[in-house]
């Protein structure tokens, strides 16, 4: 749609900033070209890989620090040997190339070596989200269907919890990771700290046979089409990103130190804070979980000079108050996705931070966009072929014209961002096949093309630049997690109680992304619905920030010609009592049950009084 932002002035401004950024980064020409041009020569079968990538750094700097974690500290050396015990021992138990291991370990170094190991035996690390419990956690350890189920001490408990459902067999293997204790494993489990302690500290010769064309791990994504999937992910892709955020975007040395407050379950941690730090032989400080109140000692601390964000972090530390050492930091530049153009400045001036590299891509597309520029309010450029084509929310679908064909939106307009799948440019897709077709939009431009749809819609800023505008389809981000509605369905479905039910995401002012709220049809009466149990069968069964806020108790869903339920209209009534006269119930912050939200609860949550 066409706004009043978009007129001669605004894109006067826009080409002035564009000109100084260019400026800004003239000096970096001649590195960002190399980059790219060894990018663009990377063949699959090329012997290069994650942990070719650990072993040069072992060769190359030593006694240099790889990893921070809270008092812990290792060399490059020191991490390589001990990922090579795992993966000796590993490879003595019969993982090979190609294979999957299950890995649900939390944030600590144990992860990082776990899947480092199996990275040199050509192995596939399926990185379970360590949050999900129940129907969740069972559903995404049946995704990827492995032999090898690799469990750490902290999580013991939740997969205990549905082990009793998995189809194990004789020949599955439990590996118990301990984290420090002095507890001997379970019964059943093998003692994965114990045994590969006793392992030989050499490269294995495995490594130089995986090539960059080979996974390494699995990540899983809600997507926009349903459940979560394992999206594949390949060496050439962590090796394009130690090149292209370590070297072309941040310049990184191994005196830089680049902390990482993110789940590495997740490819932000994975691809975009491992990768790079590991590929300029820099240190990588992480950390279990993020902590708002800790994330300036824990950057001085660690002398941080980079980190990686999510929108919610950058919300977190500015709604802390005002601290006179809020510029007391070495940090230079920061790497991310989310940051909103509301607080971008203000976050800038405020801490003191010079570079923001806002990025935007997924962990599945073939594409990623990159603010190479350091302009404000805007995910950058792309170097892969893109197009942003208007998109009817209601009919949730792609517009087509009258010759078949999809139409590009002009500068100052929102549609859905879709990448061309090349040869150059592929899309790897999901360990499902299936998933992977649904992913793949045909005859876009001409007949017989494929694009990718990335399910966001993005604004065309001109310039090549975008910025993210939202998400479509059956998902919505919040607290940084994409939130499956199909999964939280699923959960309020197995209630008794429920005929029908609809998830979504809602506008809540002063947060980043949407809060879940579901609607309900009830089997009984809308006053005899027992919200309690449902309370407590969400907790149970999905993650904390995959929780619905909001619940909706209704008669019956307004329906289309096809028996689709009309999303769309209670997306727009949101949880405004004036909108609807269906009773609505709140799951305050810090509580355990839903409440009644009345008009003045609804005017104190608009209005900022409750921090969700």
């Amino acid at each position: 749609m066409e706004t009043d932002a978009w007129s001669r002035r605004e894109q006067a401004i826009r080409f002035i900033d564009l000109a100084a950024g260019v400026l800004s980064v003239f000096w970096r020409v001649p590195t960002v070209y190399w980059v790219l041009r060894r990018i663009k020569k990377f063949r699959d079968d090329t012997a290069l890989s994650l942990g070719a990538c650990l072993e040069r750094n072992a060769a190359r700097f030593a006694t240099k620090t790889a990893l921070l974690y809270e008092n812990a500290s290792l060399t490059h050396r020191e991490l390589n040997r001990r990922v090579n015990q795992y993966s000796h021992f590993l490879a003595s138990r019969g993982l090979t190339k190609g294979d999957v291991a299950l890995v649900l370990v939390e944030n600590r170094p144990e992860l990082l070596m776990i899947i480092g190991a199996l990275s040199k035996l050509g192995a596939i690390s399926s990185l379970i989200n360590p949050n999900q419990r129940g129907e969740a956690l069972k559903y995404s350890l049946g995704l990827t269907p492995g032999r090898h189920y690799i469990v750490g001490e902290e999580l013991l408990e939740a997969f205990e919890e549905v082990k009793h459902e998995l189809p194990l067999t004789a020949d599955d293997t439990l590996y118990y990771q301990r984290e420090g204790g002095a507890d001997s494993a379970p019964e059943g489990y093998v003692d994965l700290d114990a045994v590969t302690r006793q392992q030989r500290e050499s490269n294995p010769p495995t490594t130089g046979n995986v090539t960059l064309g080979d996974p390494y791990a699995h990540v899983f994504t809600s997507g926009t089409t349903g459940l979560p999937k394992a999206s594949v992910q390949t060496h050439r892709r962590w090796i394009s990103a130690s090149l292209w955020f370590g070297k072309a975007l941040m310049n990184l040395t191994p005196r830089d130190v680049y902390y990482c407050p993110l789940p590495f379950c997740h490819t932000n941690a994975l691809q975009v804070a491992w990768a790079p730090a590991a590929g300029a032989g820099a240190t990588l400080a992480m950390r279990r979980k993020f902590s708002a109140s800790n994330f300036w000692d824990d950057a001085r601390r660690f002398h941080a000079t980079a980190f990686i964000y999510i929108g919610e972090i950058c919300r977190y530390l500015m709604n802390r108050p005002n601290r006179p050492d809020d510029r007391d930091h070495s940090v230079k530049m920061i790497v991310g996705n989310g940051l909103r153009a509301d607080i971008w400045k203000a976050f800038k001036t405020r801490f003191g931070i010079r570079r923001v590299y806002e990025f935007y891509g997924a962990a599945e597309a073939p594409l990623t966009f990159v603010n190479i520029l350091n302009l404000d309010c805007t995910v950058g450029v792309c170097l892969a072929p893109y197009s942003i084509v208007h998109f009817d929310v209601d009919a949730n679908a792609p517009v087509r014209g009258a010759d078949g064909f999809m139409q590009r939106v002009a500068v100052g307009e929102t549609g859905l961002l879709v990448a061309k799948i090349s040869e150059e440019f592929p899309f790897v897709g999901y360990a499902d096949r299936r998933e992977t077709e649904k992913k793949i939009l045909r005859d876009v431009f001409e007949k017989g093309d494929a694009w990718f749809n990335s399910g966001d819609l993005m604004l065309n800023q001109g310039y090549r630049h975008v910025r993210f505008v939202d998400r479509l389809g059956d998902t919505f981000r919040w607290k940084g997690e994409n939130v499956s509605t199909t999964e939280v369905e699923r959960v309020v479905n197995s209630l008794e109680q429920v005929a029908e039910s609809t998830a979504y995401g809602v506008l809540v002012p002063g947060t980043e992304g949407r809060a879940g709220m579901v609607s309900i049809v009830p089997v009984t009466g809308l006053e005899d619905f027992d919200l309690s149990a449902l309370s407590k069968t969400l907790v149970r069964g999905l993650p904390s920030y995959a929780v619905p806020r909001f619940v909706r108790l209704t008669s019956e869903f307004e329906t289309t010609a096809t028996l689709k339920i009309k999303r769309n209209a209670l997306r727009r009534d949101g949880f405004d009592p004036q909108e609807s006269a269906d009773p609505l119930y709140v799951l305050m912050p810090g509580t355990t049950e839903y409440q009644p939200l009345t008009p003045e609860l609804h005017q104190e949550i608009v209005g900022g009084k409750h921090r969700f």
